[in-house]
């Protein structure tokens, strides 16, 4: 089999402070799971080696912290990434209302090339509450999925390992296949513009 060159996937998990974004990062690459709480400062990544259809691919998994005070470290973080995760607590109602702002802020730091069809995963995470606990019913979370053009959607449980390598699987291969269709564009020479308008620049304030 000929040496393709190796693929290294960058996957950015956002969501509020304490939906369980480094849990469920720990319990996926670590397979582990800890009740000591300790908010992420900045950001912090773990790797691992998956197989995806064949291919062995290296994932790059950013855990961000939830704070808005470190929302403005964004565009560093976010350049580059192939997915986004956004994650919420099923028994948190504000966390969930604010994945259209994660998102939305996700797409303005990254600039993906393709915004439509950027790959993000939504994940409901602490389902091993007890049901009366949750708020938050999976038919209004499929819905806003839906609604944002089809997000795959999981249920998970970092405490309970219920449902994690399950998504982060569908995590890895829509990462891939974003990063395949980047290396499809990045094949081809940057076209020649004949038009000089360059009025549309002249706004860009760095």
């Amino acid at each position: 089999m000929a040496s393709r060159k190796k693929v290294l996937l960058k996957v950015i998990i956002l969501g509020d402070s304490g939906v369980g974004k480094t849990s469920l990062m720990n319990q996926y690459v670590n397979k582990k799971f800890s009740t000591q709480y300790k908010a992420t400062i900045g950001a912090d990544f773990l790797t691992k080696e998956v197989m995806v259809d064949d291919r062995l691919v290296t994932m790059q998994i950013w855990d961000t912290a939830g704070q808005e005070r470190f929302q403005s470290l964004g565009v560093a973080f976010y350049r580059g990434a192939d997915c986004c995760v956004l994650v919420y607590d099923v028994n948190n109602n504000r966390s969930f209302e604010t994945l259209d702002s994660w998102r939305d802020e996700f797409l303005i730091q990254a600039s993906p090339r393709d915004p439509e069809n950027f790959p993000f995963v939504v994940l409901g995470n602490k389902i091993d509450m007890e049901e009366s606990k949750r708020v938050v019913s999976q038919k209004r979370a499929m819905t806003w999925c839906q609604s944002k053009g089809n997000i795959p959607y999981f249920e998970t449980s970092a405490k309970e390992a219920i449902n994690v390598e399950t998504a982060f699987q569908t995590i890895a291969k829509n990462a891939l296949q974003q990063e395949t269709d980047a290396d499809f564009y990045n094949d081809f020479p940057d076209p020649i513009k004949i038009d000089n308008d360059t009025s549309k620049y002249d706004s860009c304030g760095c």
